[in-house]
């Protein structure tokens, strides 16, 4: 069984938010791109308090100045679309009041017939988390942690009651409920956050930077899903940031992702053998506009079909 491919939304500067997302989410379904994907980025710190990713001096490269809102933008192409799953790749769950964030979610699902994927993360931006965290960055594994009690609490059945650190539900009836249950996903960039999926997500969202790396990854989480007893697959989707050049890119220093289209289906085809039900391409950042980044998504999804992907 082939891969399932998605394409992530157009959110970038670039874009046009209310004719481009719509444009791009009906051209992606038309292709055969079986999901749409979102990431949450909220602001571009000058001067930054820390780099990208936290690493001290790495740089936030330019396309993050302007980044849209991740639910107005999946609430787009959901009215645009009719099949298409629609995932967030991630929400950043500290920014975010979990009952505010478990309803909108329930919303969007119920709305769409069932078609929301909610992939959650803590983040690592502390000028984020001054404008917006719901806690501080110390606390943000808590966060998520009452989140995911929150979802299962608002999206299962009434009376809904909770009480936790950030939020307390007396007994209530809270709705529209989701049209089905929502899968949840979660990195796993630590031992604790492993253990997190393992025990609470029905799925997993790493990133793609070289089939080694995700291969080792990928046995890790296994043997510490049967060391727990879980007995339920892992579904995993696989993100992957893409900077498609004109030609082959030949440097000894190339990344995965990284050139010609056929490197980048050749990159494809090697994290797939390791064995994902899903991967996630996000081609915007260096599209220069939607009709670029429409034909594109078609160049790499008809050369990954046609390589067996």
């Amino acid at each position: 069984m082939a891969v399932r491919l998605g394409l992530g939304l157009p959110q970038m500067r670039q874009y046009d938010l209310g004719r481009d997302v719509p444009d791009v989410a009906r051209a992606a379904e038309r292709t055969g791109y079986e999901s749409l994907w979102v990431f949450e980025r909220i602001l571009f710190p000058e001067p930054a308090t820390q780099g990208l990713y936290g690493i001290p001096g790495l740089p936030w490269p330019d396309a993050y100045r302007s980044v849209a809102d991740p639910l107005v933008t999946l609430t787009l192409a959901a009215a645009a679309t009719e099949r298409a799953r629609l995932g967030t790749s991630v929400l950043i769950a500290p920014l975010h009041l979990p009952f505010q964030l478990a309803r909108a979610l329930a919303s969007l699902d119920a709305a769409s017939g069932g078609r929301v994927l909610a992939g959650f993360g803590t983040g690592w931006s502390l000028d984020e988390y001054a404008a917006a965290g719901v806690a501080p960055f110390a606390h943000r594994g808590a966060v998520l942690d009452e989140l995911l009690d929150v979802c299962h609490a608002v999206w299962g059945p009434d009376p809904v009651a909770y009480e936790g650190a950030l939020t307390t539900v007396a007994p209530s009836v809270v709705g529209p409920k989701p049209k089905r249950p929502i899968p949840v996903l979660l990195p796993a960039n630590s031992a604790r956050a492993r253990r997190r999926l393992v025990d609470r997500a029905d799925g997993w969202m790493p990133l793609g930077t070289g089939a080694e790396a995700f291969a080792a990854q990928w046995r890790e989480l296994h043997e510490l899903a049967a060391e727990r007893g879980r007995t339920a697959p892992v579904y995993t989707v696989l993100r992957v940031n893409t900077r498609i050049t004109a030609g082959p890119y030949d440097r000894p220093n190339r990344r995965a992702f990284q050139g010609s289209v056929e490197q980048i289906v050749a990159d494809l085809a090697a994290h797939a053998a390791v064995g994902p039900q899903e991967i996630l391409l996000d081609l915007q950042g260096d599209a220069r506009d939607a009709e670029e980044l429409k034909d594109r998504a078609a160049e790499v999804y008809t050369a990954a079909r046609a390589a067996g992907i």
